[in-house]
């Protein structure tokens, strides 16, 4: 037992998210670095050496430069085992990084100074306070000029609804920027910009010690003093469990991209952040120290490898322990299944692994076994709730333009919608394929994956709809009803549940006070 307890306490499972550009993957690829899990910095974005971010592998994210799929990292620090996943800053993605949110125990969000709170942060901060996910924030690129950090904080609690405790702070930003002192270890950190090299720490014994006034001179000592006096009066010290409660959010300034903060953000946040927590399913709450393995699939993931034909199903390990080839139940299906090949990620790199525990993602190859939601254990039956579907506000009808590539463009959109990048409608009046996306990019990702991935075509023909929603009613007659009315605008969805498209606002309110007894959901709950 003793070994599933030290595991589970070592493990810190966490997702990064931020609005598209403030700099999450590079956060990423610094904090690969310094667990030794790549070891050139800079090199990443560099166009001389042709390497793309680890984190970003994806064809269409490196032409883009933008991350589509939620890419999960592992690695060693300081005796942690730590798992990251990057997830998709573009909003068209948010449903991705949504379910993300439902496989980890705690959140940084990185913040732009320059450009503070944006609405995608927003938005996924709704989604950690409803969880009461635990957060830290990094505010990053103070190499550029941005704004006082005094009014970022405000901004912060303002805008994330959450109060805010600094543990370190800048002096000066943008080109005057000379560096941060480190208020959790009490430290001098000076920055030197300098993608390739560590910064340098000056060793001080209080705030009063003169190596401050030496290493950055005697006016931004005398301002440094002054801010840390006025943060101690301003903000209640640092108290962890309000952290672990979701209560208040320590944060940490940098620059990413210059490896500055970093490590101080990584050295805080592998002491405070929090290990697995239990998890609701159905039947009750799951507890990591369990015996029985117990995990749900999250995410489902077509071609990691484009030479081969696979899906991928995403595991996180709620409970006990995960062992290659031992027999376990998928519940929806009730088969026993046995997996000989499944997979750790270092972004692309995959290794095989013989066990994991609980916070770990496991990579599973899957034939068609999966659903996103789905449920394995050891022997229990257990559901894990919370993984939603929205409905989605585009569509598009997709036309095959290669008759000869008929078999490989279904094979593409199965696999596809199977990793929840969209949603497939079969409209009952025409029967014609109609996609649903909730971002545009979406038919852009799907269309080019379409092509390259399984060298199938297609094109796109615009349809006027405001929503799809699902309908279900306790009156068969009633829906019988409803179905003949409204024949030309019923589709079925891939679990052939009944599907409304609505084509206005107004279409949609008066099918609601026509016909009371036909319930009318906008997210469909795997």
């Amino acid at each position: 037992m003793s070994q599933l307890t030290d595991e589970i306490s070592r493990r810190r499972t966490f997702a990064i998210i931020s609005h598209p550009d403030a700099g999450k993957t590079t956060l990423t690829e610094k904090l690969l670095l310094f667990g030794g899990a790549i070891h050139i910095a800079g090199a990443v974005k560099s166009n001389k050496i042709k390497k793309t971010a680890t984190s970003d592998w994806m064809e269409i994210e490196k032409q883009r430069g933008i991350s589509v799929a939620t890419s999960v990292m592992g690695f060693e620090y300081d005796g942690y085992k730590i798992n990251i996943l990057d997830t998709p800053g573009h909003q068209d993605f948010a449903e991705d990084t949504f379910r993300t949110l439902t496989a980890v125990d705690s959140v940084i969000i990185v913040v732009d100074v320059a450009k503070g709170v944006e609405q995608q942060t927003r938005r996924l901060m709704e989604v950690c306070r409803m969880r009461n996910t635990p957060v830290i924030i990094f505010v990053n690129k103070l190499d550029r000029e941005g704004r006082d950090p005094f009014d970022i904080l405000d901004e912060l609690e303002q805008e994330l609804k959450i109060n805010v405790r600094p543990l370190s702070w800048p002096i000066n930003i943008g080109a005057k920027f000379k560096g941060v002192y480190n208020i959790y270890e009490h430290s001098l950190d000076l920055f030197t910009p300098d993608k390739q090299k560590i910064t340098e720490r000056v060793e001080i014994e209080s705030l009063e010690d003169s190596r401050i006034d030496n290493a950055i001179g005697e006016t931004d000592a005398a301002k440094l003093r002054e801010d840390l006096e006025l943060i101690d009066g301003v903000y209640p010290e640092f108290n962890v469990n309000e952290y672990l409660e979701g209560k208040v959010a320590p944060v940490f300034f940098g620059s990413a991209l210059n490896t500055f903060g970093v490590k101080e953000l990584l050295d805080c946040f592998v002491k405070i952040a929090p290990s697995p927590r239990p998890i609701d399913a159905e039947e009750r709450q799951v507890k990591p120290v369990e015996d029985g393995f117990s995990g749900f699939v999250f995410k489902i993931h077509a071609n990691m490898d484009p030479n081969h034909r696979s899906c991928i199903a995403f595991v996180k390990v709620c409970s006990g322990k995960f062992e290659r080839n031992a027999p376990y139940r998928h519940i929806r299906s009730g088969k026993t299944l046995k997996f000989a090949a499944p997979t750790a990620f270092m972004a692309q790199r995959k290794n095989i692994v013989d066990e994991a525990f609980p916070g770990d993602i496991v990579g599973i190859p899957d034939t068609g076994n999966f659903k996103i939601g789905d449920t394995l254990t050891s022997s229990e039956t257990l559901h894990f709730k919370g993984l939603p579907s929205f409905s989605p506000e585009m569509f598009k009808y997709i036309e095959n333009t290669d008759p000869m590539k008929s078999k490989q463009l279904e094979k593409g959109i199965q696999q596809l919608m199977d990793e929840g990048v969209a949603q497939l409608f079969i409209n009952q009046f025409n029967g014609r394929k109609l996609i649903g996306t909730v971002g545009q990019l979406q038919f852009e990702v799907i269309q080019y994956r379409l092509l390259h991935e399984y060298g199938a075509q297609c094109r796109w023909e615009p349809i006027s709809l405001y929503k799809a929603c699902w309908i279900e009613s306790d009156n068969p007659v009633a829906l019988e009803n409803f179905k003949r009315r409204k024949h030309q605008f019923m589709a079925i969805d891939r679990e052939g549940r009944d599907v409304f498209l609505a084509d206005s606002g107004y279409v949609l309110q008066m099918a609601q006070n026509d016909f009371p007894d036909i319930k009318f959901h906008f997210v469909s709950e795997f």
